[in-house]
């Protein structure tokens, strides 16, 4: 897992529901790495955790097949990976 930014938390607030404005979360914010999602599918066995395990990670293929047709978002990724 890694923690989210205070920009990238902003950001995904604009495009998800998430707490109302003015009010804080009282944990730090996480997400899950591709790798993350790949090392908690063998620790949850229940049917509900593989189904969602498996569409995290076709949705981590989709993601990866429409960076690598758009070079400018290829490079913004390249420098993000390079920040961690």
């Amino acid at each position: 897992m890694v923690e989210l930014t205070k920009e990238e938390y902003n950001s995904l607030r604009k495009q998800i529901g998430t707490l109302k404005r003015g009010a804080h979360s009282k944990y730090k914010i996480m997400a899950f790495t591709e790798q993350g999602v790949a090392m908690l599918s063998g620790i949850l066995n229940s049917d509900r955790a593989i189904q969602v395990n498996i569409q995290i990670m076709r949705t981590f293929t989709k993601l990866r097949h429409m960076i690598e047709g758009h070079e400018e978002l290829r490079k913004a990724v390249e420098e993000l990976k390079q920040q961690t």
